[in-house]
């Protein structure tokens, strides 16, 4: 039976079923990526110093930004949120990117992994949504 299936599947349908796939593989790993800094910042913000006050933040700060990452991680998880979760990701990861432009730090390795973070949030969304292919439909 799963050959009549597969021979009934158009190659558009197995593309698409391939994409939504490399989309929430994508979307997993910025998942993971945002969960690790928001514990990171929650639970050994000692780790961090340097870099915290490398950008001028106070260390007493990462108890407020810890569950803000995770708040940001865990609505962009979820299909119904994914939206406004990627939306938030990108102004925190926009944020964490001027702090580092703002000190001089153009080109920064924390900079270009939020730039990247950034790009690979809206990809894993673009790929795994068909809302998001229909406003922006990059291939006609």
């Amino acid at each position: 039976m799963s050959e009549t299936r597969n021979l009934l599947q158009t190659p558009e349908t197995m593309t698409l079923h391939r994409a939504v796939w490399a989309g929430r593989i994508v979307s997993a790993f910025v998942v993971i990526a945002l969960v690790a800094d928001g514990t990171i910042q929650l639970f050994a913000p000692v780790q961090i110093a340097s870099m915290l006050q490398e950008t001028g933040f106070a260390m007493d700060l990462t108890r407020v930004v810890g569950p803000i990452i995770l708040a940001c991680a865990s609505l962009y998880a979820i299909p119904v949120t994914a939206v406004l979760g990627a939306i938030l990701v990108t102004g925190f990861l926009g944020g964490a990117i001027c702090a580092h432009v703002r000190i001089g730090e153009l080109g920064s390795p924390p900079e270009i992994i939020s730039l990247l973070l950034g790009a690979m949030t809206w990809g894993g969304l673009y790929l795994r949504d068909p809302r998001i292919r229909a406003i922006l439909p990059l291939i006609h």
